[in-house]
């Protein structure tokens, strides 16, 4: 089988043919009751970045706004989440290990999550993927509707090889499908034949898209998508959970955290994430430290960097925490720094204002609508080291209130995103089913 040719329809698996299509009536008529007697809209939430008890920080942003969404008794979600198949569970083999260690099925915050296996080989899963992930993703829901499953609308996120596989979903089981780009599905992916030729496909199959900032809904417009189809809802934060801290001297102490300037950063240890240029900048910042929140490979290259520079007394690598433990470190910081190169909009730094932490932004997408007044700090014009140090360096000089730090992001709770999101929902159920 051509790959590439693979791509541009739906797949023409033996498995694809097993289950018959419902027919338009069929698939029309539990949406048409959906209009004509108002109940919660039942999603099927469809995407590999979404967490599990072995990767709890995996696609949190998927799962936080879900909640918020289910929350508000309008809608309800089943989630399928596969996860690629591995046959071994040892820690000797790294992530593909915790992937055989994911549940089959769990509960998540009330939600029921599904995690069956699909076939792609490491290294490999740009190309092998999407039709691994397909068969695996319609034999599921098969087994579902047989257990008396049905849903109005499936709710996919990521455009790649999640969004291509959604639509081929739709498609097979005769649903719309509303799809979310999140950051590197427009920014870097596109940059692969294979991968781009599927995303267009994606896009033009899709009956509506979400985009998480304006930037990236730019991104898909060059990518072909109508501007009329992209909805931008951006990602808000919980304000209950991320909040100031009173005694934030008392919260530095229990966390071994010294006196002086305290900068974080927090993402995976990964190079887009740009921790090293932030490292990198310290040797311009005498006085100042830095603790980095995340796991991920590039740990020991971190680690040397700061033995190398001469700052390795000033950078502490904490791992990776829960969640809501976050908050800690945000209410004990007086900066976040965030210097990835890409960003489809980076929740951080709405959790660091929250708890009226300040933040340095890269000025990758999103960023520039997240922080767009003084009392929320800063962008960056590049994450070169001169420029970080640069900006952390006039932040300090005159810091906002992180009083009025706070106050600016109590804009960015989810009620908006909640209530754009099912207006949206509607009018896709109701144009797809001539209903309403």
């Amino acid at each position: 089988m051509n790959l590439t040719q693979d791509l541009s329809r739906r797949p023409t698996l033996d498995t694809a043919r097993k289950a018959p299509r419902a027919s338009p009536r069929e698939a029309a008529a539990p949406n048409a009751a959906l209009c004509a007697e108002p109940r919660p809209i039942r999603l099927l939430t469809f995407s590999t970045l979404y967490p599990n008890a072995a990767f709890p920080h995996h696609g949190v942003f998927v799962e936080n706004r879900l909640r918020h969404l289910v929350a508000s008794g309008e809608a309800q979600s089943t989630v399928l989440a596969p996860t690629p198949w591995f046959p071994f569970r040892s820690r000797q083999f790294g992530d593909w290990g915790r992937y055989a260690a994911a549940p089959r099925r769990e509960q998540r915050h009330g939600l029921d999550v599904l995690h069956p296996r699909f076939v792609t080989l490491p290294g490999l899963g740009l190309l092998t993927s999407p039709a691994g992930l397909y068969a695996t993703a319609r034999r599921a829901i098969e087994r579902m509707q047989e257990e008396g499953f049905s849903f109005d609308l499936i709710d996919g996120h990521y455009l790649y090889p999640d969004g291509i596989v959604a639509v081929w979903l739709g498609k097979h089981f005769g649903k719309p499908v509303v799809l979310t780009a999140r950051g590197s599905d427009v920014s870097l992916l596109p940059r692969y034949r294979v991968p781009r030729r599927a995303i267009e496909r994606a896009i033009a199959g899709a009956d509506a898209l979400i985009a998480v900032s304006g930037g990236l809904k730019e991104g898909m417009v060059a990518l072909g998508a109508p501007p009329a189809k992209i909805t931008v809802l951006r990602n808000g934060v919980d304000l209950d959970v991320f909040r100031p801290v009173e005694d934030r001297a008392a919260m530095r102490a229990a966390l071994g955290l010294e006196e002086g300037p305290l900068l974080l950063s927090v993402g995976l240890l990964i190079e887009r994430k740009g921790h090293d240029q932030i490292i990198a900048a310290l040797p311009a910042l005498p006085g100042y430290r830095l603790v980095i929140l995340g796991d991920g490979p590039d740990r020991a290259a971190l680690e040397e960097q700061a033995r190398a520079l001469g700052v390795a007394d000033r950078v502490r690598l904490s791992g990776s925490h829960p969640h809501a433990g976050l908050r800690e470190y945000y209410a004990a910081a007086d900066a976040l720094v965030l210097a990835s190169s890409r960003e489809g909009w980076a929740n951080v730094l709405l959790e660091a204002m929250a708890c009226g932490t300040p933040v340095i932004a890269s000025p990758a997408w999103g960023c520039r609508e997240a922080v767009q007044s003084p009392d929320a700090g800063l962008v960056l014009a590049d994450t070169s080291p001169d420029s970080i140090a640069a900006g952390v360096r006039a932040l300090f000089a005159a810091p906002p209130d992180r009083a009025a730090t706070r106050r600016y992001a109590e804009a960015f709770g989810w009620e908006a995103t909640t209530a754009g999101q099912l207006a949206l929902f509607r009018r896709v159920l109701a144009r797809s089913h001539d209903a309403c």
